[in-house]
């Protein structure tokens, strides 16, 4: 035994579903007391439950720094808890200790369960300890999960992180909406990467074919980036489906490869939220805007939106004056995090 650690082997168990920081506050503690902590993940392969994967990341990035967390998922093939008899207790006990292959000194619970759990009554040769959990409750957080979004590891939050789509054609108010939102909901956003890239010959008309490959690459990683830091929402300043449009109207020599990239990246791509802004207000030339486009802005504008329905891209419509537009983003959104 490690010096100053009371256990050989212990076993934290739960469904994590999802976890929270009672769950962490557990884990941390469990592997201070043990050499060897087992973490059993209890999963479920339906729509109630998170994936197992996720569950699994979630506990390897919050445990991997400690050196001593090993990970056991747990199948759990019943409809509901109060199916869950002695019967099959038994059962996933024995599983659990086959697995694990050593004796089980220790087996944490949180003050959610008693002496009474089958967590003691199965494991009656180890003995039970129990850690205060504070206020969290896994349940509470389902049901109301952006109420209790600070009872959540950053990790975790990543994974309800909602992402909200703002598009449209030029010098509609995309940029400065999304730093607004953003600035408005406390969280992040991913800028148009399109302009520093398309800029690169000091205007987007000698864009290389290259540029649009990168700018589609860079989007999508930039956004996985992004969605770790996020703050219950994460805005999208246009995508790659923008990027696939000006291929055209700017005369990729490359289009056909580029094309292929842009619609494998839109079939990956999900929204929980698509703004499209109309192109209703006062066209501003702001360096190297199109006056293709602004001789016939409506036109273009259509295009767009006839590119993300073929894509089966659902949109909400903005428009009106800038404050009105802020404010019908706002309800929106704002009904996505109710």
């Amino acid at each position: 035994m490690a010096h100053g650690k009371k256990y050989n082997i212990g076993m934290y168990g739960g469904c994590f579903n999802p976890l929270h920081l009672g769950h962490l506050e557990c884990i941390i503690k469990a592997a201070g007391l043990c050499d060897e902590l087992y973490i059993v993940i209890s999963y479920r392969e339906d729509d109630s439950d998170i994936p197992l994967k996720v569950k699994i990341r979630w506990i390897y990035q919050l445990t991997k720094h400690l050196g001593n967390v090993h990970i056991i998922p747990l199948k759990d093939e019943l409809d509901t808890k109060e199916q869950y008899t002695e019967e099959y207790w038994v059962k996933d006990c024995g599983i659990v200790k086959t697995t694990v292959g050593k004796k089980i000194d220790v087996v944490f619970c949180g003050d959610d369960y008693d002496e009474n759990s089958f967590w003691n009554k199965c494991y009656e040769e180890s003995e039970f300890v129990v850690f205060k959990r504070n206020q969290y409750n896994s349940t509470a957080i389902r049901n109301d999960m952006y109420g209790h979004w600070d009872e959540m590891p950053q990790i975790v939050r990543s994974y309800f992180t909602k992402k909200v789509l703002l598009i449209g054609g030029e010098s509609v108010g995309k940029s400065t909406l999304t730093i607004n939102l953003a600035n408005y909901y406390n969280t992040v956003y991913l800028e148009e990467v399109g302009r520093e890239l398309s800029e690169l010959s000091g205007t987007d008309v000698y864009m290389l074919s290259e540029d649009f490959t990168r700018i589609l690459l860079e989007h999508k990683a930039k956004e996985y980036r992004l969605i770790e830091q996020a703050n219950k929402v994460l805005f999208e300043d246009t995508d790659c489906l923008i990027t696939r449009f000006y291929m055209g109207f700017l005369e990729d020599e490359n289009i056909e490869n580029n094309a292929v990239l842009a619609e494998a990246i839109a079939a990956l791509n999900s929204y929980d939220l698509i703004l499209f802004l109309e192109p209703d207000v006062e066209w501003v030339q702001d360096g190297d805007r199109s006056e293709v486009i602004a001789a016939d802005r409506k036109k273009y504008s259509n295009m767009i939106k006839a590119l993300y329905e073929k894509h089966n891209f659902e949109y909400k419509i903005i428009s009106g004056d800038y404050n009105s537009r802020f404010d019908q983003a706002v309800r929106y959104v704002n009904e996505l995090l109710e």
